[in-house]
């Protein structure tokens, strides 16, 4: 077992193990460590705790120092400096007339290197650029094309649902999203429902697919003839959420009666069960509003 505090650079960034080489402490403690970008100033959010070995990308670097006052301010500048560097490289893109867009600008602590990150359709010849940036700021330019969804992490914003985006709010990471997810969870495969605003499937999709999996697995397939309490039944309809049944009786008397059960008084006797969706049963709604551009974004890497 190892000793590490997670540190995190950015809001809703990814968090990286450090050793804490001794010193004392505590979430919410602003320190200084040295990354592979140079020397950085971060925010412990995960106190001192053990790990295994196996859970940490070698070598494990350590903390240089907890955040003094005079580190505070000079990370404050750097914060200021950001902005003028965002509006002098505008002006650079549009004198070279470049087809990308700028979306952030960050120096590291150390004022080493200053980082552009931007997007753009295809590959940008920026060569002039970062001679003209290079003179300007003297010190080393770097310029890092990022994708839709980073965009979206970086800017922020509302999504669908009408609160601010979770990516730019609390995930440090991506998680991989797909088409069958919005399949197996009964959502409608209308793109212009199941994507946010950077335009790729919604992260939330990811969230409750470990549950849909676990009940799709023990929920009767529609056509399924299944033991209920009150006898065999056909499985005319069900529902995930509920984690029930609608099934169709024939009682003694020959009368046929609907009934819902919960799928944990159910057996199955003939059929099968949900378990996952295959790629035959997704079909993509398209309408006038939707243009194919937008559905093959939607089936890209997420």
């Amino acid at each position: 077992m190892v000793q590490v505090v997670g540190i995190r650079f950015k809001k809703a960034g990814k968090i990286y193990y450090f050793d804490p080489a001794g010193l004392d402490m505590h979430t919410g403690d602003s320190v200084i460590v040295e990354t592979a970008r140079g020397i950085e100033f971060g925010d412990c959010v995960i106190g001192p705790k053990e790990i295994r070995e196996d859970e940490i990308v070698s070598p494990l670097k350590s903390v240089l120092r907890k955040a003094t006052e005079e580190d505070i301010r000079i990370h404050q500048e750097n914060k200021a400096k950001e902005k003028d560097a965002y509006n002098i490289c505008i002006d650079k893109i549009n004198q070279h007339k470049l087809d990308m867009k700028l979306i952030d600008v960050e120096y590291t602590f150390d004022n080493n290197k200053v980082i552009f990150y931007f997007t753009a359709d295809g590959r940008v010849d920026f060569r002039e650029l970062v001679k003209d940036l290079a003179t300007i700021f003297k010190t080393r330019i770097e310029l890092r094309q990022i994708g839709v969804r980073d965009e979206a992490k970086m800017v922020g914003g509302l999504g669908p649902c009408g609160r601010p985006l979770c990516c730019s709010s609390f995930l440090g990471d991506f998680a991989s999203v797909s088409i069958k997810m919005a399949k197996e969870q009964n959502l409608s495969l209308n793109p212009t429902k199941i994507s946010g605003i950077c335009g790729r499937l919604m992260c939330c999709l990811n969230y409750e697919q470990k549950t849909y999996e676990d009940i799709r697995r023990k929920l009767p397939r529609v056509g399924s003839i299944i033991n209920t309490p009150r006898g065999k039944a056909e499985v005319i309809a069900n529902s995930v959420v509920k984690e029930k049944v609608k099934a169709k009786l024939t009682l003694k008397e020959g009368e046929e009666v609907i009934e819902d059960f919960s799928i944990y008084d159910v057996s199955l006797v003939s059929g099968g069960y949900e378990g996952t969706v295959s790629e035959d049963e997704i079909k993509i709604e398209i309408n006038e509003d939707v243009d194919e551009v937008v559905v093959k974004e939607l089936f890209k890497d997420n």
